[in-house]
């Protein structure tokens, strides 16, 4: 069995944690490790190192960090979209880059489960009804008359399939009435987005259900028999379509494990409130090393923040969010609004909606310490053995100062060592590298000086960016 592991979505719901270039998959939200890297360590005594990560090209460095965090070669495993199309052409690109008879247990990056063991007996079960040429779908029992789920109708067991029942109907997202009644009523689970399946089978039945996504795939075989990523032209044109609704809704091949693994797709604030251990007055507090939470007469709430001090008084039912550069207060009730939120700010052309203060790139990181009327101030982390692209700009010099390790300059066409206390001058459209030529981590401190300090104020001179997975 291959867990394909599916990590190319925005999560707006969670902004300010989650960016449109930092989502929440790649965010330690629930301990010391990522999602992503905690749903891999979960499936890893089920699959071993059979793992591929599915993302889009601006987030593959980031899978293929978070893959080496954890002791697995991201070579040959970050499998990169070059547009996001939904699920179904995400998990047909990993089903045509494996053998017919591969099973592949496929599972978002982003979800949370408190009963890890009931979860892989699960993810077991599945196996043999794989491995019998049906698509298989885990159903969630549901704990509560939940609105934001799809849920399916639970049919007969299947005989010499333990644990695995047919499907008699995949339900759309009801109203609390209607949910009420599924909840009261039993036999309806909730659909979780995860599968297991052949490769051959699926593409089987993308071929009889879904086939202008099937023929779309098909174009990309070529190139990706040669080792190479998905041609971008072909992928983008290819249909935008969930999974669920291009095969598994329509499949007569379809069953189900029912499952009650603790289960969470982390898809909001208060389901973050309801995993998260509470203090006595239901508050849940999550700080960086050095800040405090002062709670008076509050109750109920999320607080969320870094290094200072956050004080809530005489309160109830908030989600308190502090990031560096964005501060959210909503009410619980109207969490799920944080969506708008996101829109507004992309509508503006604010940054804030894409970036954290600290921007991760395949070379390593920045983070903006201060920017004022002509000028920004960044620290610049360069992982070891890595380097950015040679390039100048056109409106800012650079002013560069050592801080940690010894990092190589190109400057037109001398090279030198930038070492701690020591600093170098790049001028406006002078050709320029930063590297880090050794083994341990290099900081410098930027300062830039000009009329125009954007990102796009780039102009690259070659394509050696950084290191690729």
């Amino acid at each position: 069995m291959r867990a394909v592991i599916l990590a190319g979505g925005s999560g707006t719901r969670l902004w300010p944690l989650s960016r449109e270039r930092f989502p929440k998959q790649f965010l330690p939200l629930l301990g010391q490790h990522s999602l992503l890297q905690d749903t891999i360590a979960r499936v890893r005594p089920v699959v071993g190192d059979e793992v591929w990560v599915v993302t889009t090209d601006e987030l593959r460095f980031l899978a293929a960090q978070q893959l080496r965090e954890i002791g697995l070669d991201p070579a040959g495993r970050v499998l990169c979209e070059p547009a996001g199309r939904n699920t179904a052409p995400a998990i047909g690109l990993a089903a045509l880059l494996s053998a017919p008879e591969d099973v592949l247990l496929v599972l978002p990056s982003d979800h949370a489960v408190r009963d890890e063991q009931i979860f892989r007996d699960a993810l077991l079960a599945s196996r043999p009804a794989a491995e019998a040429g049906l698509l298989v779908t885990f159903g969630i029992s549901p704990s509560r008359p939940e609105t934001g789920y799809g849920y399916i109708q639970v049919g007969r067991p299947l005989p010499g399939l333990r644990g695995v029942c047919s499907v008699d109907r995949f339900v759309e997202k009801p109203d609390r009435a209607r949910a009420q009644q599924y909840l009261s009523a039993g036999g309806y689970v909730w659909n979780s987005g995860m599968f297991a399946f052949r490769a051959g089978t699926l593409l089987e039945e993308m071929a009889r259900h879904a086939p202008d996504v099937h023929r779309g795939l098909e174009a990309l075989r070529p190139a990706l028999s040669q080792g190479r990523d998905p041609p971008a032209d072909l992928y983008r044109a290819l249909p935008k379509i969930a999974i669920d609704y291009a095969v598994m809704e329509r499949s007569d091949k379809v069953a189900v494990v029912p499952v009650d693994p603790g289960w969470s797709d982390l898809g909001s604030f208060e389901t973050l409130l309801e995993i998260l251990p509470a203090d006595a007055d239901g508050n849940v507090t999550r700080l960086a090393p050095g800040g405090d939470a002062i709670l008076v007469e509050s109750s109920r709430n999320l607080v969320w923040g870094g290094k200072k001090v956050v004080a809530l008084a005489g309160v109830r039912d908030l989600v308190v969010v502090d990031t560096p550069d964005a501060l959210l207060v909503c009410s619980r009730e109207r969490a799920q609004g944080v969506r708008e939120v996101v829109a507004r700010l992309k509508a503006a052309g604010r940054e804030e909606a894409a970036l954290h203060r600290t921007v991760y790139r395949p070379w390593g990181s920045y983070t903006v310490l201060e920017e004022g009327k002509g000028y920004k101030v960044k620290r610049i982390a360069v992982l070891p053995r890595a380097r950015l692209s040679l390039q100048f700009h056109r409106h800012r010099s650079e002013h560069w100062i050592g801080a940690a390790g010894t990092a190589g300059v190109t400057r037109g066409r001398e090279s030198f060592p930038l070492r701690p206390n020591e600093a170098a001058f790049i001028p406006v459209s002078v050709p320029h590298r930063l590297e880090n030529p050794g083994t341990e981590a290099v900081e410098i401190i930027e300062v830039q000086i000009g009329d125009y300090l954007g990102e796009d104020d780039i102009v690259r001179l070659d394509d050696d960016y950084g290191r690729s997975p």
